[in-house]
């Protein structure tokens, strides 16, 4: 057994100290740390947060020899335990990594547990130490008290760990207990609402995979952060860590759906969904990580697309948004994806492919070259349910209920997806998946809607959709902050980072300004400043597509009604 302490050392240096103590090492014993967390396709480099690295065998100092930039060699004398230990600086408030101060402390096993090469699938055990006073301990690890035990180092890492003082609740869902741990909330926490939503969100998702059988786990647990500003998750076999502003927690004595928080009840719905669709189901390229570099798969628009399009639907399936919400979230999604050049560059299989160098690490040139396999992945679900509804030979509910059944609820590849779509659909898919999937073909959306009684329509295009750019407005400028291929903007010649002076001779400090003096009503002369340069531009006559709205068509005959309500309800 691999034996792992843990102590809060200092929280306002934000200092971990972490023991890890290998019984019968080899003599050149291996050690390292992960370089990227599973769930966030970027190499993040956890190890450059390790210091006071250092090792003994007994009262003997034994030499730690650096590799590469996150693995070590300690040459050992004899079978006597190895005991390493080092620092952890943890100072990222996010779900991906390790922080410490004060008043919390969070960790993922990746950031600070030294893997020991060889003895991976060995039992791991973990004590956490000294922690201040009135702490407390939250993690799915199983365990009692400050003690826990894995049975592998992927388990282990795969459990976050919350310290601190924080609001606990729990609920059950489907008889299997769930527990809610929320840090750093307002006073005035509606906790038994939320408890109340997510057990609402956990049975709908149960009761999807499963029917009524019970989920492929004992215990869950939610572990969120509430901050003033942050949005996110990261999903885990059994928890998932959440990051949402403390505005959009529920209030006791606020009764109705603020978007904030129907955003993060989708939000939580989403990272339930992932406990089934890529902890469990997953790339085959995942079945086994490597956690020293990057691990490529051209599935992500399935693992996350296809649980971005069910963690609203199952929202609305479940009663906690109505229609109207539904459909314009939908529409969200589609605005997204039409504003984005970068569809007609990048295929959803690409951008999967490409998330470890483009996805986590945007520029002011990313819109025009990409495209998320999060948002078109989720409009490739819509369009592939709609199309299966039609023709009457099943759903997308179905193919992933088949998907589950034909893997055993474990890896899989394309050829599975495109087997089970074909079982489902009574014919081949392969032209949509080419299509929609790696090519870079329009989504047939619009036709496919109509079909379920929903109408399209578009709304007049804003003053940025008519200049083809992303604005912002601070402190009396205008600054460009990305330029849209082949709009307005790129046509005069500006570019990101530049900002807007004046137009037709008057000086611009907000959007406002510009549509007062009739921009892209007539090509108009423009000055703008980069680099401390003015330059003397002319701003076109443009025109553009407004966004899309989604609503229910009032005026749909009975059959139409039926099909959409199978659709949004889950029948058929």
């Amino acid at each position: 057994m691999i034996r792992y302490r843990l102590d809060v050392a200092d929280p306002h240096a934000h200092q971990f100290s972490v023991t890890v103590t290998i019984a019968a090492p080899a003599a050149d014993q291996v050690l390292s740390l992960p370089a990227w967390i599973p769930g966030s396709y970027l190499v993040r480099e956890f190890a450059r947060h390790v210091s006071h690295l250092q090792a003994r065998q007994g009262e003997r100092i034994v030499v730690l020899v650096q590799r590469d930039k996150a693995s070590w060699v300690a040459h050992c004398q004899g079978r006597g335990a190895l005991v390493v230990s080092y620092r952890v600086h943890a100072f990222d408030n996010s779900v991906r990594t390790a922080y410490l101060d004060a008043e919390r402390g969070f960790f993922n096993g990746t950031s600070v547990f030294l893997r020991v090469h060889g003895r991976e699938r060995e039992p791991q055990r973990l004590a956490i130490g000294r922690l201040p006073r009135g702490w407390q301990i939250a993690t799915a690890l199983p365990g009692e008290g400050a003690q826990f035990e894995a049975r592998d180092y992927d388990e282990l890492v795969d459990h976050p760990v919350e310290l601190g003082r924080f609001w606990r609740g729990a609920f059950k869902a489907r008889g299997v207990a769930h527990e809610f741990i929320v840090a750093g909330a307002l006073p005035g926490l509606d906790g038994e609402r939320l408890l109340a939503d997510s057990q609402r969100i956990c049975e709908a998702q149960i009761a999807f995979w499963h029917g009524r059988k019970k989920p492929p786990f004992a215990r869950y647990v939610f572990l969120l952060n509430a901050v003033e500003d942050g949005y996110g998750g990261l999903e885990h076999r059994a928890c998932t860590a959440l990051i949402a502003k403390r505005r959009d927690l529920p209030r006791q004595g606020s009764p109705g759906m603020s978007d904030g928080y129907a955003t993060l009840l989708g939000l939580i719905s989403h990272e339930y969904f992932h406990t089934w669709n890529v902890k469990r189901l997953k790339p085959r390229e995942f079945e086994h990580v490597d956690y020293a570099r990057e691990n490529y798969t051209e599935l992500l628009w399935f693992f996350e697309g296809f649980t971005s399009y069910y963690d609203d639907l199952l929202l609305h399936r479940c009663g906690l948004i109505d229609e109207a919400r539904y459909l314009r979230l939908v529409a969200k999604s589609l605005n997204n994806v039409l504003g984005t050049p970068g569809r007609a560059v990048q295929s959803v299989a690409q951008a999967s492919f490409d998330a470890w160098v483009k996805y986590y690490r945007p520029d002011e040139n990313t819109v025009n070259a990409t495209v998320s396999y999060y948002t078109k992945g989720s409009l490739v679900a819509l369009a592939l349910d709609l199309t299966l509804r039609a023709e009457g030979r099943g759903s997308l509910d179905d193919v992933m209920r088949g998907l589950w059944a034909r893997s055993g609820g474990g890896p899989i590849d394309e050829a599975d997806i495109a087997a089970v779509l074909a079982d489902v659909a009574g014919r081949s898919c392969a032209s949509e998946l080419a299509a929609w999937v790696h090519g870079t073909d329009e989504l047939p959306l619009g036709p496919l809607l109509e079909r379920f009684g929903v109408a399209w329509s578009e709304e007049p295009a804003t003053l940025a959709q008519r200049l083809g750019a992303r604005i912002g407005e601070a402190a009396g400028a205008l600054e460009l902050k990305a330029v849209m291929r082949g709009g307005a903007a790129e046509q005069a010649g500006l570019a990101a980072g530049d900002e807007l002076l004046a137009l037709d001779g008057w000086r611009v400090r907000r959007l406002d300004d510009l549509a007062a003096l009739g921009a892209l009503e007539r090509a108009l002369p423009l000055l703008a400043v980069r680099d401390q340069r003015v330059l003397s531009l002319t701003l076109p006559a443009a025109r553009a597509s407004g966004a899309v709205t989604l609503v229910a068509d009032a005026r749909s005959d009975a059959a139409t009604r039926a099909r959409r309500n199978g659709w949004l309800l889950g029948a058929g």
